[in-house]
Formats: C-alpha cells, sequence, structure tokens
C-alpha cells in the first residue's frame, strides 16, 4: 500500500523536488549603468550569457569579469554549477590591469 497513491499524487515520486516547472530561470545582469535580463536553461553554460552581454553593450570579454554573490563566475560554470536560483543577479565589473610603475 503505498501512501503517495492513497492521496492521489502517483507522479510526485518520479518528478525531483528542484525540477519542478524551474528548467528555466531569469538571470539579470548588470554593469551598474545596464540591466539585462536573460531567460537560461539551468544547464546553459554562463559564457553564451556573458558573450551576449558583452557583444549588446561593446564591451570586450577580456576587459570585464562577471561575479555571482562575490565570486568570479567562469565562461564554463553554468546555473547548477553555481546553484542560482531564478531572478538571481551577475555583476559586471570592469577587469583592472594592474600595477604600472
Amino acid at each position: 500500500m503505498s501512501a503517495s497513491d492513497e492521496n492521489g499524487r502517483p507522479s510526485t515520486p518520479k518528478e525531483p523536488e528542484g525540477q519542478l516547472g524551474s528548467e528555466h530561470l531569469n538571470i539579470k545582469v548588470t554593469d551598474n549603468n545596464n540591466e539585462v535580463f536573460f531567460k537560461i536553461k539551468r544547464t546553459t553554460i554562463l559564457k553564451k550569457l556573458m558573450d551576449a552581454f558583452c557583444e549588446r553593450h561593446s564591451k570586450a570579454l577580456n576587459s570585464v569579469r562577471f561575479l555571482f554573490d562575490g565570486s568570479r563566475v567562469q565562461p564554463t560554470d553554468s546555473p547548477n554549477t553555481l546553484d542560482m536560483q531564478d531572478g538571481d543577479t551577475l555583476e559586471v565589473h570592469q577587469e583592472q590591469i594592474g600595477g604600472a610603475n
């Protein structure tokens, strides 16, 4: 006798909890002057989003850095690897080229 069958929810155990209706995320990318919203899959590598933001704002990818919760985002990261939630924000900062004498 299965409790889920008695409660009329036979499909509930088949779906992982975190996946219910959340295959896509809305991610805000901001450089404090511009805000762009992207809707991407949890498994999409963030290089696509980074390239799109840079192209849209005429920035070279190697001239900026992307941060999530204060940590640098790598192009090979995805929302899954960073444990991102719907509505999270990526910050874009000018890359600092250091120490000329």
